[in-house]
């Protein structure tokens, strides 16, 4: 059971026990970003329920609020109203943007700003953020006749962005981003003319989804889906948005019951966009004991109820089309790996290097720390189990999804755990705490 805890001081974890009931993760965060900020550009009022009360959603909510876009105050449970100020209605702010710890935030920022003629954008964030690329979304916005500059020839934050006029083209992505997609788009419904972007597989597509339903002109063909045209001209509408539980969130509780003798979890009201769904491909391979139930629409998005229970596992190799579809759910799955007979691979995944940490070093190193067998590659790890992981200090180093994860090893290590820089887990899931403590089973 997880005890009180500060920014200042480790967080103490048990080892044994078990995990039982059921759970509502938060909303989902890519969803929660993209319906802020299409409702900002849209006419007319958006109504969100079930946005993510995060550190990441609340640093778009900001920015929006800084560059004249009236957002209701953010409070968990009750629903968000944006005033959409149209597309041409982003006004020039009196201070610099604050993205705080979210890529999202700015990568996204970048292509709403990008084609705003005359005005004149400041991004930056803290430390971790200002270390993160961005040309990889700068230099396409450069191809449509952006003009951003920053520190390394505009590879990192703070970055000025200097409204242009922008063509629209046809972009081929190197990797498949869902970040940078996005940023193309949004920069393409002011562009002049048409924009195609074209993937090397498929990223995640709320984009799309949301800005159909917003009224966009947007199609998508190709094979696998990885071909998005978008032509400007339409009016974007304010919506009614329902977000669904984060997939990404609800993963270490997929993970935790898995793996914990006698656990026996439902996570609820969980988004099964395929789109986002590698994990359960992931953990299907492994034969984890999970079942989809009240599977239903919502919103343009599917969505159901998630049943796991322990079970034997085996190992898994994943990479190639897969990543972009799991990449934030490898952390766990490192941890899962740790409990499966056999050697599991992951490989193509150097994505992660560039993450709020370089989450292939880092999990390397905490889970090495509790005796993990872990062999880190350039783009990707080998985790040989079965591995009987024990209790040691370990350290988020400011990664959310590398507490969380270290959270799920603990609670199944030989004796207790101390996290420290816990406080990271709420840059996406600031109850995730609460919710292990209420689940938690004593060992008998």
């Amino acid at each position: 059971m997880a005890e009180t805890t500060t920014a200042s001081s480790p967080l103490q974890l048990r080892g044994g026990g078990s995990l039982r009931g059921s759970v509502q993760v938060p909303g989902d965060k890519s969803i929660s970003h993209r319906a802020l900020l299409f409702g900002a550009i849209a006419e007319g009022t958006t109504r969100i329920e079930g946005l993510l009360p995060a550190e990441d959603p609340l640093s778009t909510a900001a920015c929006l609020r800084a560059m004249g876009v009236t957002v209701s105050e953010i409070r968990a449970g009750e629903p968000v109203t944006v005033q959409g100020v149209g597309l041409d209605g982003l006004q020039e702010p009196a201070n610099v943007l604050d993205c705080g710890n979210s890529g999202t935030t700015m990568r996204l920022m970048l292509g709403l700003l990008a084609g705003r003629a005359g005005r004149h954008f400041v991004l930056t964030g803290d430390g971790s953020l200002r270390g993160r690329p961005m040309r990889r979304v700068g230099a396409p916005l450069a191809a449509m006749g952006a003009v951003i500059h920053g520190r390394k020839d505009g590879n990192f934050a703070p970055l000025a962005v200097l409204g242009q006029p922008l063509q629209g083209t046809t972009i081929e992505t190197p990797v498949a981003s869902a970040q940078v997609k996005s940023a193309i788009l949004l920069a393409a419904l002011t562009a002049e003319g048409p924009t195609t972007v074209i993937e090397p597989a498929q990223s995640r597509d709320h984009s799309e989804r949301m800005l159909r339903a917003f009224g966009a002109d947007l199609t998508v063909g190709g094979a696998g889906n990885t071909v998005v045209t978008l032509t400007p001209g339409q009016t974007l509408r304010g919506q009614s948005v329902v977000v669904p539980g984060d997939i990404s969130s609800a993963a270490f509780w997929l993970v935790a019951g898995a793996i914990t003798p006698g656990a026996a979890l439902t996570v609820e009201n969980v988004g099964l966009n395929p789109s986002r769904t590698g994990i359960l491909e992931v953990l299907e391979q492994m034969g984890a004991n999970i079942t989809v139930i009240n599977a239903r629409d919502v919103a343009g998005e599917p969505v159901g109820d998630l049943q796991v229970s322990h079970g034997p596992l085996r190992a898994f190799e994943i990479g190639g089309d897969l990543i972009p579809r799991l990449v934030d759910e490898i952390p766990v799955l490192a941890v899962a790996a740790c409990c499966a007979e056999g050697t599991s691979r992951i490989r193509d995944a150097e994505e992660l290097r560039v993450k709020e940490t370089d989450r292939l070093a880092v999990m390397a190193r905490q889970l090495g720390a509790m005796g993990a067998r872990i062999e880190e590659f350039e783009d990707g790890m080998t985790i040989t189990g079965i591995t009987e992981l024990r209790g040691a200090t370990v350290d988020s180093e400011t990664d959310h999804r590398v507490a969380m994860s270290l959270a799920v090893a603990a609670g199944i290590a030989a004796g207790a755990s101390q996290l420290h820089r816990p406080e990271a887990a709420a840059v996406s899931y600031p109850g995730f705490w609460d919710d292990l403590a209420r689940l938690r089973q004593p060992a008998p």
